[in-house]
């Protein structure tokens, strides 16, 4: 396959090699890129801490009970964990809304902050709404502000020039997130996940995600996780060294990711954004709208018509991910720093972290 050979020519990394196959827009032969839909090969059932979350705090967050996930794993990556759309219907949209409504507003932070004027950034979805809603399928159509957006950092704002977090660039954690957050880190076996620092990606069908490994949290023992909704993409996980080839996996709406152990600090990328497999604009399971009757205590709450038309338009060339992290252990606290400002800067493009692919690729006249 042509994928695999890749991985034994010389010159380029192994890793490098193959995010640049899968770039490629005339890439057709995705034969090597495992579907945990039709899990096979080596991927293997992952048990899961079902007595950890109740049946009523699943509900909840969103989520299926526990006892109806499925979830997987992959032989050589010790700590992944896959778990294909455990949502319940129609809670995904509360998600998506979120990340576009509700997340990219102050305090908050945003690269479009770094570009524009601190008033204008302050309502993203007020000022582009009507103008997604009208959106056609031009490309000279200009893009509106929530177009432009591509990450949104919460809690311990990620300081994308020091690679650092600080304990004084620091805003209120959102408590919905942090408990759906809770619960997927308890149902792995991670209980007592604390929910501490967030960075949303915003992709579009041009969007990708450089080659990098998540090690700036000081405690490595508490779990990454990972929440993708809207168009599918292609994940890659290597090894400790770029050296290592990495494997390459869908990414669908819905799914979850668990990084931790081993796999927490191996190499990652997305390369690519697909349309959804099943050849329609949208996934099936966003097309379902919530039931009437939530549980009490219920995170998720219910968009509107006009609010979900938004994000559907939104969502028809894009992909949303949410990565959320604990930045520190139980009583501790961030070394002390001299010099920074602890204000989160523009990616530079020698940056193998969240968003250099991007920062690349974006110029600053399209920010």
């Amino acid at each position: 396959m042509a994928a695999a050979a890749l991985t034994r020519e010389g010159g380029e990394d192994a890793f490098r090699r193959l995010f640049r196959f899968y770039r490629q827009r005339d890439v057709s032969d995705l034969r090597g890129v495992v579907d945990f839909s039709a899990p096979g090969g080596q991927v293997f059932r992952s048990q899961l801490s079902i007595s950890s979350v109740s049946d009523q705090d699943a509900y909840r967050a969103g989520l299926q009970p526990v006892s109806q996930w499925k979830a997987y794993g992959l032989n050589g990556y010790p700590g992944f964990i896959f778990i294909p759309n455990p949502f319940l219907p129609g809670c995904q949209r509360h998600w998506v809304k979120q990340c576009l409504k509700l997340y990219p507003q102050k305090p908050n932070v945003c690269n479009l902050d770094l570009h524009m004027a601190p008033e204008k950034t302050i309502d993203l979805w007020g000022q582009s709404k009507e103008q997604l809603k009208r959106k056609g399928s031009s490309k000279r159509e200009p893009r509106s502000l929530l177009e432009k957006l591509r990450w949104v950092t919460l809690g311990y704002h990620y300081d994308w020039d020091t690679k650092k977090y600080s304990a004084n660039h620091h805003t209120p954690f959102p408590s919905d997130l942090a408990f759906l957050s809770e619960q997927v880190a308890a149902a792995c076996g991670f209980r007592g996940f604390q929910a501490q620092a967030g960075i949303l990606n915003y992709y579009h069908f041009d969007s990708s995600l450089g080659i990098h490994v998540d090690e700036s949290e000081l405690d490595h023992s508490r779990p990454l996780l990972s929440f993708s909704f809207g168009q599918s993409s292609i994940f890659l996980l290597g090894g400790r060294k770029r050296e290592e080839a990495p494997t390459a996996m869908f990414m669908h709406s819905g799914d979850i990711m668990v990084m931790s152990g081993l796999s927490r600090l191996l190499y990652h990328a997305v390369p690519r954004v697909l349309p959804n497999p099943e050849g329609t604009v949208l996934p099936s399971c966003l097309h379902q709208a919530l039931p009437s009757d939530l549980p009490v205590g219920s995170v998720i709450e219910h968009s509107s018509d006009e609010d979900w038309q938004v994000c559907a338009k939104y969502l028809q060339s894009s992909r949303i991910n949410m990565t959320i992290r604990q930045v520190l252990t139980e009583g501790q606290k961030f070394p002390e720093e001299s010099g920074t400002n602890g204000k989160g800067q523009a990616p530079s493009e020698d940056h193998h972290h969240e968003e250099n692919s991007r920062g690349k690729r974006h110029k600053p006249n399209r920010v």
